[in-house]
């Protein structure tokens, strides 16, 4: 696909779906001022009994993924594993989305940079969200809306993942004409099986939360977004109430066999995301 062919798509697919949200948000807000303070891209809320909650909070942006909202993860992320009495996290999103992807304008920058230099700056931009992994407790995605792109890989990185039967879910960077990111071409596998990985990837096509089921990539769905973050609640606090220290070293575990080779991955993908911006053929 010509690089230009990604621009438009994207275009098409993306902004003029943010600009209808951001219209019909603007509207209902009405007379209302924005708040003062600086924009808090990341919530943190207790849930109790070492349950903790972690919203992506950009909604008239679907949660698109921005630098500035991995920087505030990752706080997020630090400010979780100083705490003693953790004992699980559940991750979801604002709104109506659990994340759109990359935010348009920031991949729009990429075209601009060297590829040596975007190379770098997707790396620190996967390691970002990639962060929830650093964490020593189970980890649950309630995807309550369309988890999309970059925005699938983050609910990828956690452990389980429940979905809204009316979401949208799917890897559609090769629709875009990139290369996937963000550890999908590591975990997708892994976690599916390499068929189902390879008919994702290089389709880039979007499936429903019952056949993200079916195809072993969520495990649970609930009719609505509402329902999916209670469920993945409930499971959080089944998983908080067994014995800690079994879990924890469960967690360690567990992930220790899906982080081998993840690193070499995540620097392949980069490479390839960079040589796709540079290039202005297919």
């Amino acid at each position: 696909m010509p690089f230009g062919s990604f621009r438009r798509h994207m275009l098409l697919t993306q902004a003029v779906n943010l600009a209808r949200e951001s219209t019909k948000r603007r509207a209902a807000a009405g007379s209302v001022g924005a708040a003062a303070g600086p924009e808090k891209l990341v919530s943190l809320e207790c849930m109790g009994g070492g349950v903790k909650k972690i919203v992506l909070n950009n909604p008239e942006k679907l949660n698109a993924l921005t630098v500035d909202m991995g920087e505030q993860f990752t706080k997020v992320i630090d400010e979780l594993n100083g705490m003693s009495d953790l004992r699980a996290v559940v991750l979801t999103g604002e709104g109506r989305a659990f994340s759109a992807g990359g935010d348009l304008d920031w991949l729009m920058e990429r075209t601009k940079s060297t590829p040596k230099q975007n190379m770098d700056i997707m790396v620190q931009f996967y390691n970002r969200f990639l962060s929830i992994r650093s964490l020593p407790v189970p980890t649950i995605a309630a995807i309550n809306g369309p988890a999309i792109g970059a925005g699938m890989c983050v609910a990828l990185a956690c452990d389980v993942r429940v979905a809204s039967a009316k979401a949208k879910l799917g890897f559609t960077f090769a629709t875009l004409g990139i290369h996937p990111g963000m550890g999908a071409s590591h975990f997708l596998p892994i976690v599916a099986g390499p068929e189902t990985a390879h008919r994702l990837l290089f389709s880039g096509g979007i499936v429903g939360g019952a056949d993200a089921k079916e195809m072993r990539f969520v495990s649970q769905v609930e009719e609505t977004g509402e329902e999916a973050l209670e469920a993945a609640l409930e499971l959080a606090h089944s998983m908080a109430n067994a014995a800690p220290l079994a879990v924890g070293t469960c967690v360690s575990t567990l992930r220790a066999q899906q982080n081998l080779g993840l690193e070499a991955a995540l620097l392949r993908e980069a490479s390839s995301q960079a040589a796709c911006y540079a290039s202005s053929g297919e």
